[in-house]
């Protein structure tokens, strides 16, 4: 999939080798023939790529030319800067590595690309109401009857009530219908959802619980503490708790987190989706009914609705021998079979579906860590719609992100460019985000209609696709100082305090264009959050290219001397436009 981020910096760079201002900057530097004879190599290698973006699939050697094709393209990104600052000092080898690598072609060819339809089904939603799931009626009675019959089984005055099953099976979507059940609504009081993931982290999820029922900020010096106030606010309550992704398995851990919990009424549930068995084998549960893929029949009806609006093939019969083929590829998984409803959402001709049907992608290696139909799904995406969401590699799971702020990041990356002169680009960022909610590449946050999230199995898929340009410095703290320098985006989860050895390593990540600094669960709760000023001073002036970087506007820089950054300011995150 490196083809995605190459399409988008060739143009990038081809549109920035035409601005007459920037050929004004060329010819008074005496190297407009160079640049001209630079752009012209790179446009032969810019009618290969839709052939590239076709035959990386299956050929590493395809893929390799594209990885050399997408540093280079960085390069001479960064390149066109330099010019621009009469700063030449890389100049004189970009043409010549250009040139080697259009030598090196893997036998690509030049070959016409079919136009991606960019088009979302304005009254389709990501939020399930009801009506959107299919085949789960049966295991959501049978859940109901758990949280809302007390048989007397439970010795604590709350129990739990699992949901076990494999990604994509739609653990957390079932969940939802049941914590936005009218009857569920009044059983329960107060009602709270934690996405939990795999930083199972009892003083967080613990402060989460306690800030969801006070709706204020508080800091708390201790777990003790902490978990004092929790029991105080729980006292004689019949809650509702929503664990949402647990993978951790320490029964101890376990137990320290509900300690408070047995403060509250007797008939309070804990609702936990896990893929994870062990956790509940250890807590003594015998037999668990794990959530099953849904039946044919049942994915058929849920692939339809997708993909032409109705539960059923009764009007477009040629396309349901197809529509049964691909159901039975996507194994009854919901998300599989809604990803793939909606990319053949605007299409009901026999080709298309043909197309998606026979599919080399279904057969490729791998997919038993990528889902293939969100593999295929991503690859229907037009280039600029694939560099968008493969930037979201950045954001860890079950981050919780703002669409306003994930439109001004973009903004801030130079990724949107408007064929119209008229639309603005807040606009047209806008406009892709609808696209990739609808295609389920985002869906809303299951207790914030406000916010929005990536499922697991879609952040797996941004995380492989993006390669070796892309990285959350979290998952590879121990990767080699001198293999960061290949790395063009990153970003890490901020803590409460930040020190200066965490960030040291970044001082060998030379090519760092964009640096995040995200927050996950309780740390958006925090008033304040701080940085060693020694970062500021020492590293960031080593990372000559960086082009964004973006924190908490509660970042609190024990200095007094700061560099003079200019300011891209939306809500809750400051954006920095180095």
């Amino acid at each position: 999939m490196a083809e995605t981020v190459a399409i988008e910096l060739v143009k990038v760079v081809a549109e920035k080798m035409t601005d007459e201002a920037f050929k004004r900057i060329a010819r008074s530097q005496g190297i407009h023939s160079e640049l001209k004879e630079l752009k012209s190599t790179l446009s032969r290698i810019q009618d290969l790529l839709h052939d590239a973006s076709q035959k990386e699939v299956n050929n590493k050697t395809v893929k390799s030319w594209l990885n050399g094709l997408q540093h280079l393209a960085y390069d001479i990104d960064d390149v066109l800067d330099d010019v621009a600052t009469e700063d030449m000092h890389r100049r004189c080898s970009i043409t010549k590595r250009l040139q080697d690598l259009e030598k090196q072609n893997p036998g690509l060819v030049v070959i016409g690309e079919k136009p991606k339809v960019i088009t979302s089904r304005r009254n389709e939603t990501s939020l399930p109401d009801g009506s959107s799931v299919i085949g789960r009626e049966v295991e959501k009675e049978k859940l109901l009857n758990k949280l809302l019959v007390d048989d007397g089984s439970s010795k604590e005055s709350f129990s739990i009530v699992p949901i076990v099953g494999m990604g994509g099976v739609g653990k957390t979507t079932l969940a939802r219908l049941l914590y936005n059940d009218t009857k569920v609504q009044t059983h329960f009081e107060p009602k709270i959802w934690v996405c939990v993931s795999d930083d199972f982290d009892i003083f967080k999820i613990s402060d989460i619980i306690l800030q969801s029922m006070t709706k204020e900020s508080k800091e708390y010096k201790d777990l003790n503490q902490l978990q004092m106030a929790l029991i105080e606010k729980l006292k004689n309550k019949r809650f509702l708790l929503v664990l949402d992704d647990v993978w951790h398995e320490n029964d101890d851990d376990w137990e320290n987190l509900v300690r408070p919990f047995r403060s509250c009424a007797p008939g309070s549930r804990i609702i936990v989706t896990t893929r994870k068995e062990e956790l509940l084998k250890k807590l003594r549960f015998g037999h668990l009914d794990c959530l099953k893929s849904l039946s044919h029949e049942d994915g058929l009806s849920l692939f339809a609705l997708h993909a032409l609006g109705v539960e059923n093939f009764n009007s477009h019969t040629t396309l349901k021998p197809y529509g049964e083929g691909i159901v039975k590829k996507c194994a009854g998984l919901p998300l599989a079979l809604k990803a793939i409803g909606r990319l053949l959402g605007t299409r009901t001709n026999v080709e298309d579906w043909e197309d998606v049907l026979n599919s080399e992608i279904w057969n490729l290696e791998n997919s038993d860590k990528i889902v293939p139909a969100l593999r295929l799904s991503y690859q229907d995406l037009s280039a600029d719609l694939k560099q968008l969401f493969a930037y979201c590699s950045l954001f860890p799971k079950d981050y919780l992100f703002d669409k306003e702020e994930l439109v001004l990041l973009w903004m801030a990356e130079g990724f949107l460019s408007p064929s119209n002169a008229t639309k603005s680009l807040e606009r047209l960022g806008h406009e892709y985000f609808e696209i990739l909610l609808s295609r389920s590449f985002f869906q809303h946050a299951p207790n914030d209609k406000s916010l929005f999230i990536m499922h697991d199995l879609m952040n797996d898929l941004a995380t492989f696709v993006v390669g070796e340009f892309f990285l959350r410095f979290d998952n590879h703290m121990k990767t080699r100082t001198e293999d960061l320098a290949k790395y063009r985006h990153m970003s890490f989860t901020r803590e409460k305090y930040i020190g200066y050895h965490k960030f040291e390593a970044f001082k060998s990540a030379k090519s760092l264009r964009t640096l995040l600094v995200v927050s996950l669960g309780v740390d958006k709760g925090w008033d304040n959050f701080y940085l060693s000023s020694k970062i500021l001073v020492d590293i960031l002036p080593e990372l000559t290219l960086l082009r964004v970087l973006s924190y908490s506007a509660n970042t609190v820089v024990l200095m007094t001397n700061l560099p003079e950054y200019s300011f891209f300011r939306s809500g809750s995150d400051t954006t920095l436009l180095i």
